[in-house]
């Protein structure tokens, strides 16, 4: 995948802006048919419901950002399923997460 704004990136303007000591904050375009497919894959792999897709976006506009951890309070979707959805999409996209995820 290509960083910043060129042509054909499924990263949003601007993106790939690195800071010393950090990770890249690039941020992806959900609406990008890669990061579509991606998604719908890591979903099915995961067996998180194809309605639930969208509550995959903010993780995903934010790859290398704070992602939440599962609170234990039987929530559906549960956190930590949205982040295996995330983080296979990711993978899938040859871009994956590089910042731990805590939680």
């Amino acid at each position: 995948m290509i960083l910043g704004n060129q042509k054909g990136s499924a990263l949003a303007p601007g993106a790939g802006a690195c800071w010393p000591g950090r990770y890249e904050r690039a941020v992806l375009d959900v609406k990008d048919a890669a990061v579509q497919a991606a998604l719908r894959r890591a979903c099915e792999e995961v067996g998180l419901p194809d309605s639930l897709r969208g509550c995959v976006y903010p993780l995903l506009r934010d790859p290398e950002g704070e992602w939440p951890g599962c609170c234990g309070g039987g929530c559906h979707p549960c956190a930590s399923s949205l982040v295996d959805v995330a983080m296979r999409t990711l993978e899938l996209l040859g871009t994956p997460r590089r910042a731990p995820v805590v939680g």
